[in-house]
């Protein structure tokens, strides 16, 4: 019976078939955009889809490279333990996407720039430049070694496949189409997967609504169990989630996730004008409030199945992160052919994910460390060079799921990744854009000093968890469990080698204060203590000590969709090629002006 916990069964032969025609399908796109370019092998059209994208499948693109296996698996049950506070993250999406349409965008569109980090060189060194590329290499392997983690561990509970096998198999398609197809075969892909996504959490929702009765009685055993209690307004920086630490904390942490990551950039930047890549990041909003609503009532519709009988606390799984794909066999199993959809909902996530950042990962990688040094390589040398770093770091990623198991909660490890090392990054990229008198001394130290203070916020928070008053999971029951849950629980074909955060015996006196920030205000930290400390430093160096200094790099009046429509009588004050630049339908000034604006940036950069 659904919701008494026990025994669960396992894919059916038509699962396997739904799953991997899904799974095919998604890489026969990918290959086919590579058969289709397979003329075009430039660098600019490997790594930008040669600038000429439009901007829904960039939107959607967009939306799929984050809202991963992460979502699919973490955010339905995050509303499962602590209630739709999570929902809140939509008012954070919309001032994420507006900072990054009308403040990034422009700014890096109109540098015609392949790598995001090459504003650090031209704003600042050579030095920042190499550390900020770095640290974006360390955090996205990171990252995509948990997102590799979460549908394999999915695909682990749900028919007993081997964990390593799943991890190997997924970066092993990833791989194949990112080295053929480059960035239009992971758009395109992103597309399909964007689509099964949200197709697996309408499964969920539609049979749970079917079982429970309707969905107004789900909402209605959600309230009962205090899960629709989102809007906390306790100012308190230490609790995990209220509505200041998403809306203030999560704003600033998905802006450093969007406007300077480069998986995202490398998105934007390749569409046609600059009109589609803000409206790529508008769109991208939608997406993701329609993605978080769907994943958030898919815990709630898992709270009312199984609110007399908590699988966790029962033993039918082994984590939390479990709970989803427990919920999928035990309550659409009688169904051949669901489950298979949920999981490839799963793996396609996760196949978005790891290739956006592969396809990203090299883009760095050849824009940053090695054109620089061999610049007489040649188009067909810089080709092949790509595909094998593909391997490479698809290699790389598959190793780093096996750090990502040892993370706990895959939803909360990865935006912390991201809080911690991104943070300190957008602090430098703000000092860069709003700040002229910052100087290369205040921005090295400002960047180091905001790592260093976040690394060591974030890995203590992770090595002394904070406690239940903080974290306030909320209350559930096993009072309606079946008995024989708990002796079927001893051989369960599923259970997996994961190693959970124990909490310390010995807690330290900084744990229950400054360990216990909450993760979304990571990325705030971060930046504030970046802008302010490389603010003083440039100060007492005697600030920005060049007389001129390109007016490109900094952040405009102009750049702004609201400036442009209210003050379109003075347009005509701006010289003809800044027009030429900031019209909305222009082509991508990467081929219209690029060797132009190349040149007056290389001058002021060696001033």
């Amino acid at each position: 019976m659904v919701g008494t916990g026990g025994p669960v069964a396992t894919f059916s032969v038509w699962d396997y078939v739904v799953f991997a025609g899904i799974i095919v399908g998604a890489a026969g796109v990918g290959l086919f955009q590579a058969i289709r370019s397979r003329k075009e092998t430039s660098s600019s059209e490997f790594l930008l889809g040669g600038r000429q994208m439009t901007a829904v499948p960039v939107a959607m693109s967009l939306t799929a490279s984050f809202m991963s296996g992460i979502t699919v698996i973490g955010t339905p049950t995050e509303a499962y333990r602590f209630g739709a506070a999570f929902w809140i993250f939509g008012f954070a999406y919309a001032i994420m996407s507006t900072i990054t349409a009308e403040i990034f965008v422009p700014l890096f569109y109109r540098l015609g720039i392949t790598s995001a980090y090459e504003y650090l060189e031209m704003r600042f060194s050579r030095t920042i430049r190499i550390i900020g590329t770095s640290m974006y290499i360390v955090q996205t392997a990171l990252y995509t070694g948990l997102v590799i983690y979460a549908p394999a561990l999915a695909l682990n509970q749900i028919t007993g496949l081997n964990l390593w096998g799943v991890l190997v198999a997924t970066g092993a398609v990833c791989i194949l189409y990112c080295t053929l197809g480059g960035l239009k075969a992971v758009i395109w892909t992103d597309v399909l997967q964007m689509v099964i996504m949200l197709a697996g959490f309408v499964a969920v929702i539609a049979r749970g609504a079917v079982l429970q009765g309707g969905l107004t009685k789900i909402w209605e055993d959600a309230g009962r169990g205090g899960r629709l209690y989102a809007f906390d307004f306790d100012p308190d920086p230490l609790k995990r989630h209220t509505f200041w630490t998403i809306v203030v904390g999560g704003s600033v942490m998905w802006t450093s996730i969007y406007a300077i990551n480069q998986s995202q950039v490398q998105r934007y930047i390749s569409c046609k004008t600059l009109g589609h890549a803000k409206m790529s990041l508008y769109v991208n909003m939608v997406g993701l409030w329609i993605t978080v609503s769907l994943a958030v009532f898919s815990g709630l519709t898992m709270y009312s199945i199984y609110k007399e009988c908590d699988p966790f606390t029962n033993g039918d799984i082994d984590t939390h992160d479990q709970l989803l794909p427990y919920l999928v066999m035990d309550m659409l199993a009688i169904y051949p052919g669901i489950p298979g959809l949920f999981v490839a909902a799963a793996y396609s996530g996760t196949l978005s994910t790891v290739s956006s950042s592969i396809n990203a990962l090299v883009a760095v990688t050849v824009e940053d460390f090695i054109l620089p040094v061999f610049k007489n390589l040649t188009e067909r040398q810089v080709s092949w060079m790509n595909m094998g770093l593909s391997v490479f770091f698809g290699a790389l990623c598959i190793g780093m799921a096996g750090v990502a198991s040892l993370m706990g909660s895959v939803l909360q490890a990865a935006l912390s990744v991201f809080g911690m090392i991104s943070g300190p990054l957008l602090g430098l990229y703000l000092l860069g854009m709003l700040f002229r008198t910052t100087n290369s001394t205040g921005g090295l130290s400002g960047m180091i000093v905001g790592l260093a203070l976040t690394l060591w916020v974030g890995i203590g928070g992770q090595i002394y968890p904070p406690t239940v008053e903080k974290t306030n999971p909320l209350p559930v029951s096993t009072v309606n469990c079946s008995t024989m849950s708990q002796n079927f629980t001893t051989t369960a074909p599923w259970t997996s080698p994961v190693t959970l955060t124990v909490q310390p015996d010995v807690r330290p006196p900084l744990a229950d204060s400054w360990y216990s920030l909450s993760y979304v205000y990571l990325s705030l930290f971060g930046t504030l203590i970046t802008i302010v400390s490389g603010l003083f430093v440039s100060l007492i160096t005697g600030g920005c000590k060049q007389e001129k200094m390109n007016p490109d790099l900094f952040v405009r009046a102009s750049d702004l969709i609201c400036y442009s429509w209210c003050n379109k009588s003075e347009a005509s004050d701006i010289p003809e090629k800044a027009a030429t630049d900031f019209h909305m339908e222009t082509d991508n000034p990467a081929f219209t002006d690029f060797d132009v604006k190349s040149q007056d940036i290389e001058k002021a950069t060696k001033l």
